[in-house]
């Protein structure tokens, strides 16, 4: 298996000053960033939409949910897709306590990763890939 390099988040989870616009755009209407990030990941943008319902209807069954669901997926695929350090653990405790300040740091990342596209693949070589070497396109024995 291949190594990767392992990167850092380009900014801090409470670096606000790093991108002003990231913190007021999650600031005055948080739920229109996460939208909007969870479609700058190429996901659904009405994804996170999930979080915000999910905990009101579940309650009322007597089922209390505490992780955002989308948050903590995103969070985690954007954490893979670009080979930036941290755990689980980490994912799960900063999407249930600063889910803002998270929203904001994924928004931020994003936007540097398009100045700055460095993706990581992860995907290992298929094992059972063969080269084909003659010119008759068959596989050598």
């Amino acid at each position: 298996m291949a190594v990767h390099a392992v990167t850092e988040w380009s900014s801090g989870l409470l670096s606000c000053c790093d991108n002003c616009s990231s913190c007021c755009y999650g600031f005055w209407c948080c739920p229109c960033l996460a939208c909007t990030v969870s479609g700058m990941v190429g996901e659904n943008r009405c994804l996170p939409l999930c979080d915000m319902f999910s905990p009101a209807i579940l309650s009322s069954c007597g089922v209390p949910l505490f992780i955002p669901p989308a948050l903590l997926s995103l969070r985690v695929g954007i954490r893979h897709k670009y080979g930036i350090k941290g755990s689980y653990c980490r994912d799960i405790m900063t999407s249930c306590f600063c889910v803002w300040c998270s929203w904001c740091q994924m928004h931020r990342e994003l936007k540097y990763r398009k100045k700055n596209p460095t993706v990581v693949n992860m995907q290992p070589t298929p094992a059972n890939a063969v080269k084909l070497n003659h010119v008759d396109g068959s596989i050598p024995k």
